[in-house]
């Protein structure tokens, strides 16, 4: 039997995505805004893709080890 936790979850909501990455909401939002991370809208409701996500997360670190 699968915990309601341990379902796969494709799109995350701007506060989730926030605190995954350890921002404030507003960062994240104008990052959105930007066009720094991706996102989808539906309806009225913003998300972020996990794969983007984690997309961008290892490029920012690939950019970071390319510095070093």
């Amino acid at each position: 039997m699968r915990k309601r936790n341990a379902r796969i979850r494709f799109l995350l909501r701007p506060e989730e995505a926030a605190d995954a990455l350890g921002i404030s909401r507003s960062r994240l939002y104008a990052m959105i805004a930007k066009g720094t991370i991706p996102s989808v809208k539906l309806g009225k409701s913003r998300r972020i893709p996990t794969a983007a996500l984690r997309r961008w997360v290892e490029a920012q670190v690939t950019a970071a080890a390319r510095k070093e």
